[in-house]
């Protein structure tokens, strides 16, 4: 099935584009999400009547992921978990948690939007979180796992704004 993406898809193909897909993927979830129309004489023709519009909402939303990203640099996110003597985790901490966390502290992420390629975290320690709040933006923060029975005068107050269990 040949589509035309109305918006810029990671892995698939940029604005504008007629692109091959697979006909499950593209009845099911690009048009239905209005991300792409099927690929015809009319379709292509009302596409360029509205390049321009298109172009400028995706230029709109590339401006707002920059926005977004300047507000999540440098952020420190503090989560305390139940751990073990060897500073091992009583469970992990996911996308969600983290998610949860810096919705905590005033800036909204959705989990979808946390990048944790090694797989959930399982121990104590620091790290560099990659937040994609747009698929040509990506920030840093850094998250602390600290055991919850630490006690507060470990944390500094500008560290404590991320705090969650």
């Amino acid at each position: 099935m040949n589509v035309i993406l109305l918006e810029r898809i990671g892995n698939l193909g940029k604005l504008g584009e007629t692109v091959q897909v697979k006909s499950g993927y593209g009845r099911n979830f690009l048009i239905p999400q209005g991300k792409a129309v099927v690929a015809n004489p009319k379709n292509t023709a009302k596409f360029e009547e509205r390049r321009a519009e298109l172009e400028k909402v995706e230029a709109a939303n590339l401006s707002a992921a920059k926005e977004r990203a300047a507000q999540l640099d440098d952020i420190k996110v503090i989560i305390r978990s139940k751990s073990g003597d060897e500073g091992k985790l009583f469970g992990s901490i996911g996308t969600r948690d983290i998610a949860d966390a810096l919705s905590a502290s005033g800036i909204e992420v959705d989990r979808s939007e946390v990048n944790l390629p090694d797989g959930v975290i399982r121990s104590l320690g620091d790290y560099d979180i990659a937040i994609q709040v747009h698929h040509d933006v990506t920030s840093t923060i850094h998250l602390s796992v600290i055991d919850e029975n630490v006690d507060d005068s470990y944390v500094s107050e500008e560290e404590e704004e991320g705090e969650d269990a």
